[in-house]
């Protein structure tokens, strides 16, 4: 995943100028919209966590996935998101939205099998409210687990190796990963004609990093400006459904983690996913 990080002057210059968007808004409750952030609304708890429970059956176990968040105050519309990737593949996504709270507490057990490396990446917004203005807040939590499941090792998990064991497991399980996004990047470059050397690339979950500092060469303001709205054209576009140019939707669920590729004059972006079936989908937001 490394060879696809932007550097960081460059992606700083990207996100300087992705203040536009194709992506239109839903206006119905289960949307993410972005609005000017309110400088006095703050998420005081963001987080999201996974872990192997321990009512596991033969060939199969059980993953607990949880999202949470509090705002410092109570807002119009809250929405949580958090998409689940298992090897580089969406495995499942929660979603849950309430009026006027400022919490959201969301949980799911995921039946799963095999050594799988997985990755949760969330979302925390929330629509605030006033005679004047609509203003919002947001904020970005991620957490990953390594579960060995193999005949030859006793099932575990584990994020951080603490044995010479569990850092092999780590190994081979970031190496296939990676090289399974590797393979799918060049097959999606290659099917939509692109050329690597006019792109920066990156994937969703590198953006996290970025909730609690500011991007390279940018203000915090417009690093969650960024954020917010390329969060907003994934949940229209992808989230709910991957939205094909003959206007049909496939299922994101199996399909690759998704791909941004942005040219290096900063014109335009491009997010690019392989359904499960194996269709190949591009997404286009100008900059």
């Amino acid at each position: 995943m490394k060879r696809w990080m932007i550097p960081f002057m460059a992606l700083a210059f990207f996100l300087a100028a992705a203040l536009a968007s194709l992506w239109e808004h839903d206006q119905t409750a289960e949307t993410i919209k972005f609005f000017p952030l309110d400088r006095e609304a703050a998420f005081i708890e963001a987080k999201t966590s996974l872990a192997l429970e321990g009512d596991n059956e033969p060939g199969r176990y059980a993953l607990r996935w949880s999202a949470a968040s509090i705002l410092n105050r109570r807002a119009y519309l809250r929405q949580d998101i958090s998409l689940l990737f298992a090897d580089g593949r969406l495995a499942d996504v929660l979603s849950k939205w309430k009026t006027n709270t400022d919490a959201i507490d969301m949980e799911k057990t995921v039946r799963m099998r095999d050594s799988r490396f997985f990755q949760a990446v969330s979302f925390h917004h929330g629509e605030l409210h006033t005679r004047e203005n609509i203003t919002s807040s947001q904020t970005m939590s991620s957490s990953y687990l390594y579960v060995i499941d193999s005949p030859y090792h006793p099932r575990a998990s584990f994020r951080r190796p603490r044995t010479d064991d569990e850092r092999e497991w780590q190994r081979v399980l970031n190496k296939a990963t990676n090289e399974f996004l590797r393979h799918k990047a060049d097959e999606l470059i290659t099917h939509f004609s692109l050329s690597k050397k006019d792109y920066y690339a990156l994937y969703l979950p590198e953006l996290v990093a970025y909730t609690e500092q500011p991007l390279p060469g940018l203000s915090t303001a417009k690093t969650q400006t960024v954020i917010g709205r390329l969060w907003e054209g994934l949940y229209k576009s992808y989230i709910l459904g991957i939205k094909k140019e003959d206007g049909s939707i496939l299922s994101p669920i199996g399909s690759t983690m998704p791909l941004i590729l942005i040219r290096k004059d900063y014109s335009r972006l491009f997010v690019l996913i392989e359904a499960k079936n194996g269709e190949k989908v591009m997404l286009v937001q100008l900059l």
